[in-house]
């Protein structure tokens, strides 16, 4: 069986992705960090899809994006701010190139465990405008990786970045992981903590948005 590197946040977006890796057929590595953002309810959702899913190897890696701060979802001293569904600029929750850090480390993963494939849950339709969302850099990342592994230079074993919802709105990921049984009763998309979602942040309303267009009530409102 192949294996695939799954980037899980615990998140709406990776918990659709993982299902996906599983359908396509392939052993199933969960990588998750601790980054250092203000709460741990993602995490604690990451352990709990990933235990749905039956995924046997759940890595949880720690890399403090916060130290050198550069957003709101890490740095203690800057308030998350309320969210605009539409906005068309880059929001204070930007982490400086999370994606490119995630992926560099997912593909050192996989190079050491012989995985030539990696998921990761972005979408450049239905996001927050972060540039490290878009198709052309996932693209570029993956030409990268394969010019700076052993496996995709020297040895012609390409890993392929699975990017399955690039082109695909958020209520049409909500729609495949009901087809695939993803409990979303486990997810958690809120950029603050606490017992229950904000409902006011980035996430929180495209979120919203996307079940309302399911036509479904958002089954982590339910719990």
């Amino acid at each position: 069986m192949s294996r695939a590197i799954v980037l899980l946040s615990g998140g709406l977006d990776s918990a659709v992705a993982l299902s996906v890796a599983q359908r396509d057929g392939h052993e199933v590595t969960a990588l998750s960090f601790d980054y250092g953002q203000k709460h741990r309810r993602e995490l604690e959702c990451a352990r709990a899809v990933a235990r749905h899913a039956g995924v046997k190897d759940h890595k949880i890696v720690t890399l403090n994006l916060g130290e050198w701060g550069g957003s709101t979802l890490t740095d203690s001293t800057r308030t998350i701010e309320d969210g605009d569904a539409d906005r068309k600029d880059i929001p204070a929750t930007y982490v400086p190139a999370r994606n490119m850090v995630f992926l560099s480390v997912a593909a050192s993963i996989a190079e050491a465990t012989g995985a030539e494939h990696i998921y990761i849950g972005v979408s450049q339709v239905d996001y927050s405008g972060y540039v490290d969302c878009r198709q052309v850099f996932i693209e570029a990342m993956e030409k990268a990786i394969n010019l700076g592994t052993v496996m995709g230079a020297e040895q012609g074993r390409k890993i392929k970045i699975h990017a399955p919802f690039e082109k695909m709105t958020k209520a049409e990921e909500i729609r495949l992981g009901l087809e695939l049984g993803v409990d979303f009763s486990l997810t958690w998309s809120c950029y603050r903590g606490g017992e229950k979602p904000c409902g006011t942040c980035d996430s929180c309303l495209l979120r919203a948005r996307a079940f309302a267009e399911v036509g479904i009530a958002d089954p982590a409102l339910c719990r």
